[in-house]
């Protein structure tokens, strides 16, 4: 699981979705009361910020044309983790030429 973290508008659908679907998963994880240390400690993640995230990736979708029949639920929230913006802008123009290609337009 991993949140990007940058604008939506520069990822392409691939991962905008891709995001979208991590964060009903870890909001799922979180309700399960599983660990999710390793994304902490690994920067993945950032609890606090989950609602907006997903209002930030639930508002690029319709803007694409998408459907969104998936409220995120109800989760508790507490602040952990820290994501690098920067980190992630370069890791995503390394893996995807899609989203290389929407970021540097």
């Amino acid at each position: 699981m991993r949140m990007w973290n940058i604008s939506p508008k520069k990822m392409c659908n691939q991962h905008l979705l891709g995001e979208h679907v991590e964060l009903h998963m870890l909001v799922g994880t979180l309700n399960k009361n599983r660990s999710i240390k390793g994304y902490i400690t690994n920067n993945l993640i950032e609890i606090h910020n989950i609602t907006k995230r997903h209002k930030e990736i639930f508002n690029e979708m319709i803007v694409r044309g998408f459907k969104h029949n998936s409220p995120l639920p109800k989760f508790k929230i507490f602040k952990a983790g820290k994501i690098s913006k920067k980190k992630n802008k370069i890791e995503l123009m390394k893996r995807c030429k899609k989203c290389r290609k929407r970021i540097c337009s």
